[in-house]
């Protein structure tokens, strides 16, 4: 059985895999790290082998995980399965490496754009001849109403919610349709780029986001809340050997 452990700018998720199925996923603030290892494996005495994610730089998570199995921290020195054609792949964020390794093995010798909304919405694209050639980072949801906040004198801190109109008829609607009805745009926009220069083009979405998005937006998609972990466990066996 395998581990897999992603940290992310806000919360840490878990998942526990056997062979390629997911057995459960959770999600949990940072402080009680050590605990819930130690009910992970209490629960799963048979996990030996561990993969860390994160997106910002480790405290003691690998050491703590190194008690109970095995341990593999993805970094830029794992071996990815498909060919990187990235100009620094030294600055690669760790999990679009697994997002466009779960694409690999998920739809593989296709053209692929994986678009993850999450804190920001980044977008990577795999071609036919399973070589990564890059994509795009965009602000996210939440980041975007943060920006109008802090770096405005009178507008409220808003949170997402049900865009009635795109024409807003108050500063809040307003906003609201700004960043919502933006972002939709934004992302279709980029899906018909995309569309333009690669045949056959399957999209992806997935990320903390992705249902705020799924059944707005006018192109076709395939939502993926768990794409990530998957690609994570998919890079964990990729890397045993």
């Amino acid at each position: 059985m395998n581990l897999v452990v992603d940290i992310g700018n806000t919360r840490i998720k878990f998942a526990v895999f056997e062979n390629q199925k997911l057995i459960i996923d959770e999600k949990i603030e940072s402080g009680i790290f050590l605990s819930k290892v130690k009910e992970v494996f209490e629960a799963f005495p048979k996990i030996d082998n561990a993969i860390i994610s994160s997106v910002k730089k480790l405290d003691k998570e690998a050491d703590v995980l190194s008690l109970f199995c095995k341990v593999h921290v993805l970094s830029n020195n794992s071996r990815t399965p498909f060919k990187n054609s990235y100009a620094t792949p030294q600055t690669l964020g760790v999990d679009r490496v697994a997002l466009v390794t779960a694409a690999f093995y998920t739809n593989p010798h296709k053209n692929t754009l994986i678009i993850d909304a999450g804190t920001c919405i980044t977008y990577d694209i795999i071609n036919d001849y399973d070589e990564y050639l890059g994509g795009a980072i965009s602000p996210g949801l939440l980041m975007r109403y943060k920006a109008l906040y802090n770096q405005t004198d009178g507008l409220p801190m808003l949170l997402p919610e049900e865009l009635i109109d795109f024409i807003g008829n108050t500063t809040e609607s307003s906003m609201h349709s700004g960043v919502i009805n933006g972002t939709i745009q934004e992302v279709d926009g980029v899906i018909e780029q995309y569309k333009e220069r690669f045949k056959d083009l399957t999209v992806i979405l997935t990320g903390g986001d992705a249902h705020f998005f799924a059944k707005r937006l006018k192109n076709s998609i395939f939502a993926n809340s768990k794409f990530l972990l998957e690609g994570l466990n998919y890079l964990l066996e990729y890397n045993k050997s």
